[in-house]
């Protein structure tokens, strides 16, 4: 029974003095950001794909125990739509193999516009995965939401990989209107889809979207803790990951978030103890 927790990224402007130290190499923030939390969105895997040796850098920086959700290359996903890729698949399976188990899931975060017509392509698609890793999957059309046929179709084809469905739970951002730029920013671009919090497998992804006003993010996840105090209950393992739009507490949040489901599982391991920001004086 475990329960990892992670932000969308591992270093932020914001964060500077306050969660990891500044000044700070790069090639040293992961591994203070893996003081706070225990997993990542691997966020960055859609714009290219890394070499190995950057890959093998953030093995080195995190304990075996730390897990990625990494997402794949949007040449895979958005542009080629999963037909003619195997070349680009294999590219990033191979550079990624460094994490080895850290590699918690193959994230396919699917465009808008792939509807319950492209369901097949996605079926041929994960028939053809390699079963060394597991598979993740994000939809954003409605239908696949609100079309019960269309959900079967899709959690039929999920079945084949044995793969999960990530859900991304805008809910709490959309409840009211926006009262800061970096909300309104995530009005204009995040998905507006109904909730789902239905689990396929024993590892059960969510992406959970908050606000800048902490006390609002918090209420706004009382739900998922309900749910994940469940899914742990049943052996399950989730990995939730705390999106605020401008992710400026972020890892402090998704710590209270495992604090809050810890306090009703205790026998849920505690998460490490944060790296000190700055030295330890005698004054």
């Amino acid at each position: 029974m475990r329960l990892q927790v992670g932000c969308a990224m591992w270093t932020h402007k914001s964060w500077q003095g306050r969660f990891l130290p500044h000044p700070l190499a790069p090639h040293e923030r992961l591994r203070h950001y893996a003081g706070w939390c225990n997993a990542v969105e691997g966020n960055t895997t859609f714009y290219a794909t890394p070499t190995r040796d950057t890959v093998a850098s953030w093995a080195q920086q995190t304990d075996a125990d730390f897990r990625f959700v990494l997402k794949l290359p949007k040449v895979i996903t958005h542009e080629r739509r999963l037909t003619d890729v195997d070349e680009a698949l294999h590219a990033f399976l191979a550079a990624i193999e460094p994490l080895g188990p850290r590699a918690h899931a193959v994230w396919i975060q699917l465009p808008g516009s792939f509807a319950p017509a492209d369901v097949p392509a996605l079926a041929r698609f994960l028939g053809r995965l390699p079963r060394s890793h597991r598979y993740a999957v994000e939809v954003r059309h409605r239908a696949f939401f609100d079309d019960p046929r269309a959900m079967r179709t899709l959690e039929a084809a999920l079945a084949v990989a044995a793969a999960e469905w990530i859900p991304f739970d805008t809910t709490a951002l959309f409840r009211s209107p926006p009262t800061s730029d970096a909300e309104r920013d995530a009005w204009t671009k995040k998905p507006r889809v109904p909730l789902r919090s239905v689990a396929l497998t024993d590892r059960p992804i969510v992406r959970y979207l908050g606000r800048d006003d902490s006390a609002r993010t918090v209420e706004g996840w009382q739900r998922w803790v309900d749910v994940v105090v469940d899914w742990l209950r049943e052996g399950r393992s989730p990995t939730v990951f705390i999106h605020t739009p401008d992710n400026a507490d972020a890892p402090e949040l998704a710590r209270r978030f495992h604090d809050e489901v810890r306090a009703r599982v205790p026998a849920l391991a505690p998460l490490p103890q944060p790296i000190p920001t700055a030295p330890a004086t005698l004054f």
